[in-house]
């Protein structure tokens, strides 16, 4: 009997013989059809992955009225809520005109800083405008959509 024969006695004490199975038999083996489809899923995911990293790339040189905003969000915000009697002009700014305002559909609140500070509108000349949306909290409990602008002199 071969070593790799699959025989076996018959209960009666004949042999039978059984198929002989060849190591091809015993390995696992993938469609054609399947494993290109495999394939290009691997490629379109890899794909997709490499334009989400492309859009996610920080944007260019940020100015200072730009770090001025991410500094003043960051240091008011609590709970992704910015709170107004948190707001203050940070201190890289000092000694740089620099206007804070923080506005809702029913409130105004507003900071101004150095010798002769911008108007917070952006209305003033060589002056530089960052603005973003937030959430205020208004009342303890009770938030609304804001924004918050900060002017800087240049």
């Amino acid at each position: 009997m071969l070593p790799w024969s699959d025989s076996h006695r018959d209960v009666r004490g004949g042999e039978r013989p059984r198929r002989v199975r060849s190591a091809s038999d015993r390995r696992a083996a993938v469609e054609p059809v399947a494993a290109l489809i495999a394939l290009v899923a691997v490629g379109l995911a890899l794909g997709l992955y490499t334009v989400a990293l492309s859009g996610a790339e920080p944007e260019g040189d940020a100015g200072p009225e730009t770090m001025a905003l991410d500094r003043i969000e960051r240091e008011a915000t609590v709970g992704g809520v910015l709170r107004p009697d948190r707001l203050a002009i940070p201190e890289e700014t000092v000694g740089t005109d620099v206007a804070v305002e923080l506005r809702t559909r029913s409130e105004t609140w507003s900071l101004r800083g150095g010798e002769d500070p911008p108007s917070p509108r952006g209305e003033t000349p060589g002056g530089v405008v960052a603005e973003r949306a937030v959430t205020v909290q208004v009342a303890p409990g009770q938030n609304e959509p804001g924004t918050l602008r900060v002017v800087i002199r240049r």
